[in-house]
Parts: C-alpha cells; structure tokens; sequence
C-alpha cells in the first residue's frame, strides 16, 4: 500500500517542531524529510539528519535539474525538498512528513494533488509574539522579521486542508493524529487492497 504525503506549516513560534518530534516520536511509518539548505549548521545539527547542508551552487544545480519537488530562500538562506525521496517514501508505504512554509507546501500540492496539507496556528497573534520572546536568541530586528512573516503565513492558512490550533500541546498532538488517521484511510489508498476480499 503506497503512504501519504502529509505537509506541516506553522508560523515560527506555534510549537511545530514539538509537535513533529512527538509524532515522530511514536509513529514509525512517519518518515521525516530532511530538506537541504545553504545555511551552515547550527550547534548540534547534524548533516543528513537536521538537514543535507550544500553548498549555494551545488543547491542551485539541483534545482535547475528538477531535483527539487518545492524550494524558497529565507533569511538569505536556501531550502528545498528531493523529489525522489517523495516519491520513494511513499512507494515504499511509509508516510512523507514535510514541514514547510506556505510557497513550498503549494508545490507540493501542485505535483502530489494528493498530499494533505495541515497548518498550526497559535491561540493568538499576543501568544505567538510572546513564544517567540520566551524562546530567547532573536535580536529586535529578527523577532520583528519572524512576527511579520508569521503574520504573513498566517494569511494563507485558509486554503490548508486541515487547521490545528496549538492551545494545548496534548491536544493538538492528539488532532494531529487523528488527521494522520484519516489520511491513510482514504478509499483511493485502502480500496485496491480490500477489493480483491470481496471479488469486485
């Protein structure tokens, strides 16, 4: 049975690191995409599992190749996802799990029409500012940059075919779950396999 692509979008601040963790964390068929990037690693990160960190002109041979399924430059800083690891995730029966910024999760609906789209929001716009103040390490120009551009995604939320509010960590993780449920319920998925039980 082949898996589902599953996209998570959040502005910075509404917990969709946490929340990915924890669902990776208990479900082994989620496969997490590690995207490649130009930035160098942050302390602690770890090449091929944080990210695929590249050079800027072997990112953009990759991506003048098609090899690239969605990429966008943030903070002067180049992003993108393999194709190939798409598509093979998903022929293998594990679920893609990506998380990305709006542009990128609209390129991924373009080529995969059947990809699930969920975006996190956070109670508030006064609640996002204020995580994103707790969480430290951002200069006033960086949390002014970060609070733009989540106001910015935020607008997009609306086409997304899943919405989950982070008000509580436990119970977004358990909405998470029941749209991953969901997903992998999906007749177009299960139907080729119960068809052949009932001779039709």
């Amino acid at each position: 049975m082949d898996g589902s692509i599953l996209v998570i979008s959040a502005p910075s601040g509404a917990g969709k690191s946490t929340l990915i963790q924890r669902l990776l964390a208990a479900d082994s068929r989620l496969k997490f995409s590690v995207s490649y990037t130009t930035r160098p690693p942050r302390p602690g990160e770890v090449q091929g599992v944080d990210y695929h960190f590249i050079r800027h002109e072997d990112f953009l041979r990759l991506k003048e190749s098609g090899g690239l399924v969605e990429w966008v430059e943030q903070f002067g800083h180049f992003y993108g996802t393999g194709v190939d690891w798409v598509r093979r995730t998903v022929a293998a029966g594990a679920d893609a799990l990506l998380d990305l910024e709006p542009r990128g999760a609209r390129a991924i609906k373009d080529l995969f029409p059947e990809a699930v789209l969920i975006f996190i929001l956070p109670p508030s716009l006064e609640e996002l500012e204020r995580r994103l103040r707790i969480r430290g390490g951002l200069s006033p120009r960086e949390l002014a940059q970060r609070l733009a551009q989540g106001r910015e995604e935020l607008r997009q939320a609306s086409w997304y075919d899943y919405l989950v509010v982070n008000d509580d960590l436990a119970q977004a993780e358990a909405a998470l779950r029941a749209i991953i449920t969901a997903a992998r319920l999906r007749s177009r998925l299960v139907w080729p396999h119960l068809a052949p039980r009932f001779q039709v």
